[in-house]
């Protein structure tokens, strides 16, 4: 049965989960548990992700929406953090962990673990898997709350859109839909790629950002669960440009809503704006592998912060491209009432410091074949590796998982530490009582998959990292 795996700590009865021992389910035997739903057979994969879920729910790790924490910071009912938004990439459960406990440490609530439409593709991490390592990491470590998962940059191709636009946009929708239906309740649609500044005003520029966005909203407005508003995310300029306007903010929003309106009236619009302001994503590449200083323009975000809010209800503007400015930067974030930042490749970066060298070689040596397309003559091996790293994570994803226990070790404090640092500057601490205030969790039961049990193997000694 079931409840074995679990040493009593649940039992299942026709199909509905009791947890008896919450202590229990922060064992070793969750990490069997997520292993089964990341690397099992099908059958297995469905019972242990289902498994996951429910117990989530039982004890109050719940997918949950952020709509209305943002909405409430809208209007002006909170106020003093930035939410930080983790692009969970490699490793995915241990980096989970790390970030549970930092939040279980520091109090805080209003973090989003997030993954984009592109990483799905190369970390090879499907929604419903996203969902349950998710889940189990938060169970693993202890955590309880509304679990703010996130669909980052369900982004439009452009490549692809001026061949066969209504294939791409439909391309989007369908992964909305895989999205929510395993547990996504907060979606940034990214229609930017279809800016065009070589039209002669703004509203013929954003005309494509606007209207494409819109139509994605109804349909995602159209797919959630009872009771759950998706927390959506609009976006007028595409990270690595020219630097966003309020201007720009103003053309954006007020088409955005008049066409919602139209296409979907009475439907809740967006909360919140993702912009522009000076970054790129992974950062500017040197020769020699460093990253090229940026320097941010923190006016520009409390500018168009201060619009979003005042003039549209939304809770600011958003920071994509953060994790690789300087330290001194980040606490700058909150003074100027930036809603919400992105944080991605720093993680991926200590990751890759901390491998052991021989299968970084490997990775490398692997890159230079099955990335080869993407290098430009002007790369050096420096620059070329840094840049297409990130392919690996997909096709190396068991290899990470099984890493030796003390560079899982190593990587737990690293992790630990940069998460500390970067909550306690961006100024979440305490936020659960926030989130608590504005947020419901909507429970939803769900049905088993398949009767029998899974079989796991038992968690190898080196697992625990934090017992």
């Amino acid at each position: 049965m079931h409840e074995e795996l679990m040493k009593g700590a649940i039992t299942i009865d026709d199909g509905e989960v009791t947890v008896n021992d919450e202590a229990g389910i922060a064992s070793k035997q969750m990490d069997s548990l997520v292993g089964e739903a990341v690397f099992g057979d099908q059958d297995g994969k469905d019972n242990a992700r289902w498994l996951i879920w429910e117990i989530g729910q039982k004890v109050g790790v719940i997918p949950s929406s952020i709509h209305d924490l943002y909405l409430a910071r809208g209007r002006g009912e909170i106020s003093g953090y930035t939410v930080p938004a983790i692009n969970v990439r490699g490793m995915a459960y241990d980096t989970a962990r790390a970030l549970f406990r930092t939040a279980t440490k520091l109090d805080a609530g209003a973090f989003i673990c997030e993954i984009a439409r592109s990483e799905i593709a190369y970390t090879d991490q499907r929604p419903g898997e996203f969902v349950a390592v998710i889940i189990a990491a938060a169970l693993r470590e202890g955590w309880r709350g509304p679990l703010f998962i996130q669909g980052d940059h369900f982004q439009v191709s452009i490549k692809k859109f001026a061949v066969d636009p209504a294939t791409e946009v439909d391309a989007v929708k369908q992964l909305a839909r895989e999205a929510v239906a395993a547990g996504f309740y907060n979606i940034d649609i990214d229609t930017s790629t279809l800016v065009d500044l070589s039209k002669p005003n703004l509203v013929e520029q954003q005309r494509l950002n606007y209207e494409q966005a819109a139509d994605i909203a109804v349909y995602v407005r159209g797919l959630q669960p009872q009771g759950i508003n998706i927390s959506l995310g609009g976006e007028i300029g595409e990270v690595g440009t020219e630097n966003s306007t309020v201007e720009e903010l103003r053309t954006y929003m007020d088409n955005f809503n008049s066409t919602l309106a139209t296409r979907g009236p009475g439907l809740e619009g967006l909360s919140k704006i993702s912009v522009q302001s000076g970054t790129t994503h992974g950062g500017t590449v040197l020769p020699d592998g460093t990253i090229a200083d940026v320097k941010i323009d923190f006016e520009t975000l409390r500018n168009l912060s201060e619009v979003a809010r005042k003039e549209y209800g939304l809770a600011g503007a958003v920071q994509h491209g953060a994790s690789t400015l300087p330290d001194a930067d980040f606490n700058h974030f909150p003074k100027t009432e930036t809603a919400e930042i992105h944080l991605a490749t720093n993680f991926q970066t200590m990751l890759y410091d901390r491998m052991p060298d021989a299968l970084r070689r490997e990775i490398y040596e692997w890159l230079l074949i099955n990335a080869k397309d993407e290098r430009k003559p002007s790369d050096t091996d420096d620059q070329f590796f840094y840049k297409t790293r990130k392919k690996a994570l997909g096709p190396f994803k068991k290899r990470f998982w099984d890493l030796d226990k003390s560079v899982k070790e190593e990587l737990a404090s690293a992790y630990d530490a940069k998460f500390e640092f970067l909550f306690t500057q961006l100024g979440i601490s305490n936020t659960v009582a926030d989130v608590a205030k504005h947020i419901k969790p909507v429970r939803q039961h769900r049905t088993q998959p398949h009767e029998g049990m899974i079989v796991l193997a038992a968690a190898p000694d080196d697992a625990d990292l934090s017992d």
